[in-house]
């Protein structure tokens, strides 16, 4: 009778993901910022996997906000054989 756990009868596919961080900003929302961050992100990476917003600021001049800026790690997947 031949045993073996659920791992060892599913192979899975070995996949390496490369993260990158990012900040966006925005002159109206935090969400603008993010999304900035990741549409300039996917201009030059390919097949991005997962952003993760980090960190929400903003930057003030005279007391006053002139931009919402958000920190965001994005991940794609790193091509070819996995060794």
């Amino acid at each position: 009778m031949k045993c073996c756990t659920y791992m060892e009868e599913i192979k899975m596919p070995e996949s390496v993901y490369k993260i990158v961080e990012l900040v966006g900003s925005s002159p109206t929302s935090w969400e603008d910022a993010a999304k900035a961050a990741i549409e300039k992100a996917a201009k030059s990476l390919r097949d991005l996997r997962v952003a993760e917003v980090r960190e929400l600021d903003v930057k003030l001049e005279g007391g006053k906000i002139v931009a919402y800026r958000a920190k965001v790690r994005v991940s794609f997947k790193i091509e070819g054989d996995v060794d």
